[in-house]
């Protein structure tokens, strides 16, 4: 548990205005391990307050792809909770209630400015050499003369009333010390209206009013704590600790492009990415173990995680390290579970014959790096390829020596008993005529007979997927193509 005497609460916080991206599940996963650590409570808040772009269907993709990589939350807008609602859209008299007070207790003001004349103060301020920032001309406005504004038709919005020259400083947990003058900032819009408040006002009053103790969030929004802590401390609520996780870049050190992170969650999985080995991944993207290891369990990475290890400068996205990881849990899974999870990777008709759909799994298990590489990988098992006699010669055979040696693997391979077709005794009664007549020279015609393929398993290993049945008519197959 952690030391203080308020349990931790974490919340993630997406907007519903696209599909779940690995940019949202790398902050989500830093959040829940960081509650499942100390004993606390992470909670999902849907933050839909654009009406336009935020659309049911993103809602329920980020809920199912968090359920899909194990991510369950204590609270949330599909399981409830004490401090509900946890939809933006569904708690706007709250905001109500909090905007009118600060309106009351002059923390708050209508502001009438046009966009024309706050471009006007801008560029005045930029030619006096004055960082630009919202002046405060409507600060102490009477009521007769905001009256006077509203009957002229004039749009409104709130702003906050900041402090002049105040140190707004906070403790980040990854960055250390973050301070800034609050004369840089002004006084910044914070709602349109009493009942459309604007992110910074609105994610305030819920982090209050959820008693969330921890805000961990990408460093993109460091620029946004100093705004909320201004409101918090003008509502008279408690301030959350912060963390901000380094950002994502591409391998060559610049920012990752907006495309690339917002790749939806669902192509990895199309693709044959694992939940497991995404988990993994980005659980290294920003944090570092104590040791050297690589590969962790969901429940070791919890054991691990210390929010103190997690590095400030930027993560690398590195998709070969994805790939490797990919693999590495592919090689791991149970037989029965990976032929479960390859049943939207290969066409029906594969799986009809489950010994020979088993084979050939086992045997290219270790050459995947995706599951959906399967399929094209393994074709050759069930349905064999086109291909051309050339490819049947290696080196510098000539045909009728490739005629020969396949004559005499067929040879071996019709003598072996189809109670011992496997592997090492495959290997070991093959492995003398490669001996005699080289391995090359044996095993590249035979392998290329079996798969069609330039790249495959080598030939014991096809030997064993196929059968003996198979096996023969396929090198009958390449010889006969040999004396056209």
């Amino acid at each position: 548990m952690a030391a203080e005497s308020i349990p931790v609460r974490v919340r993630i916080a997406p907007s519903p205005t696209g599909y779940l991206h690995l940019g949202t599940i790398r902050t989500a996963l830093f959040n829940y391990l960081f509650a499942k650590k100390e004993e606390g409570a992470f909670i999902v808040r849907i933050e839909d307050t654009d009406k336009e772009r935020s659309l049911p269907i993103f809602e329920q993709d980020i809920l199912d792809g968090l359920k899909n990589l194990g991510l369950m939350w204590d609270e949330g807008p599909d399981v409830g909770g004490t401090y509900g609602p946890y939809r933006q859209s569904e708690r706007k008299d709250v905001y109500k209630i909090h905007l009118q007070k600060l309106l009351d207790e002059k923390r708050a003001y209508w502001c009438y400015c046009t966009k024309e004349e706050l471009e006007e103060q801008k560029q005045a301020m930029l030619s006096s050499g004055v960082f630009p920032k919202y002046g405060g001309v409507c600060r102490h406005l009477s009521l007769e003369e905001q009256k006077q504004k509203q009957e002229e038709g004039r749009s409104r919005v709130i702003r906050l009333a900041v402090p002049t020259n105040a140190e707004i400083e906070f403790a980040d947990i990854i960055r250390g010390k973050i301070s800034i003058n609050s004369d840089t900032i002004g006084d910044f819009v914070i709602a349109r209206d009493v009942d459309d408040p604007l992110y910074n006002f609105a994610v305030v009053v819920d982090d209050a009013q959820m008693k969330i103790t921890h805000v961990i969030r990408g460093e993109d929004h460091i620029s946004n704590t100093p705004r909320q802590i201004l409101i918090s401390r003008a509502l008279g609520v408690p301030e959350p600790k912060y963390a901000h996780l380094p950002l994502i870049l591409a391998p060559d050190r610049t920012k990752m492009s907006k495309r690339k992170m917002e790749t939806s969650f669902n192509e990895y999985l199309k693709e044959g990415y694992l939940p497991e080995a995404i988990i993994n991944f980005l659980a290294l993207l920003g944090w570092h173990p104590e040791d050297e290891k690589e590969v962790f369990s969901l429940e070791e990475i919890i054991e691990k995680f210390s929010l103190k290890r997690v590095q400030k400068a930027g993560a690398i996205f590195n998709t070969e390290k994805l790939d490797w990881f990919n693999a590495e849990y592919i090689k791991e899974l149970p037989l029965e579970i990976l032929v479960q999870r390859m049943d939207r990777y290969v066409p029906e008709h594969w799986k009809e014959n489950k010994v020979l759909f088993e084979k050939a799994l086992e045997v290219e298990r270790p050459r995947l790096k995706k599951l959906s590489d399967f399929e094209a990988n393994a074709r050759f098992f069930f349905e064999p390829e086109s291909y051309e006699s050339e490819l049947l010669i290696w080196g510098k055979m000539d045909k009728k020596e490739v005629v020969e040696n396949l004559k005499s693997a067929r040879s071996v391979i019709e003598d072996i008993n189809e109670k011992s077709f496997e592997i090492r005794a495959l290997e070991s009664a093959l492995m003398a005529l490669t001996q005699e007549k080289g391995r090359g020279e044996v095993l590249w015609p035979l392998r290329v007979a079996l798969s069609g393929k330039k790249n495959s398993p080598g030939p014991f290993e096809i030997l064993g997927v196929l059968g003996k049945e198979e096996s023969i008519r396929r090198v009958d197959y390449a010889l006969q193509k040999l004396s056209e």
